[in-house]
């Protein structure tokens, strides 16, 4: 995928919400949660909301189950606090939640809803509105046609992981990473292509 692809990609897509993660305010939130002050995770729900609440409307394409699964992520988090390993980063284990919790919701509604029936239906929050033009349309809908876990990988990426780190919450060698970023990219290059939108370089 050309850079110019790529720059269309994360402009038709909601804004990652990079958020300014604070290793040490982690550590600090983590420590009194474990020690029983509870209203120290607020801190942590306050910090990270919208980039989860970004992450699993990119997977699962619908504003308010995306803000039913960022829900269900910080309760999950705060309930396995105490699993959660320090030597790794907080923001790494509470993103792959947020992952694995979009993606076993995709599965859930597989077997009970046709897949993408609501591809039309856009997020009510203005700041997640994607990009009315032609271009933009055909991105978001290649985007759709990708498997959920391709959807995850391009999200992963756009919001800055590295190979490796996205191998780390994925449970997949950094070689495969590549691997299945390569193909995934190319295979949107290539519905772009089809459509008439391909780049040369």
């Amino acid at each position: 995928m050309s850079d110019a692809e790529e720059k269309s990609l994360k402009s038709q897509l909601p804004p990652s919400s990079i958020v300014f993660k604070d290793e040490d305010k982690d550590s600090d939130a983590v420590q009194k949660c474990l020690g029983g002050e509870i209203e120290a995770f607020g801190a942590i729900i306050d910090r990270y909301q919208r980039t989860v609440l970004n992450l699993a409307y990119r997977i699962v394409n619908n504003y308010e189950d995306a803000k039913d699964i960022t829900q269900a992520v910080f309760v999950k988090a705060y309930g396995n606090l105490a699993s959660y390993d320090p030597r790794y980063k907080f923001f790494s284990w509470l993103y792959r939640i947020g992952v694995n919790e979009s993606l076993n919701f995709v599965n859930h509604r597989k077997r009970q809803t046709p897949p993408y029936e609501n591809l039309a239906v856009g997020p009510s929050d203005p700041q997640d509105q994607l990009a009315s033009t032609e271009l933009g349309e055909k991105i978001r809908q290649a985007l759709m046609s990708l498997n959920p876990r391709q959807r995850a990988l391009i999200a992963m990426s756009l919001d800055g992981f590295s190979y490796k780190e996205i191998g780390q919450m994925l449970e997949l060698p950094e070689k495969k990473v590549k691997s299945k970023l390569f193909l995934t990219r190319h295979k949107i290059r290539e519905m772009l292509n089809n459509e008439g939108f391909g780049t040369h370089d």
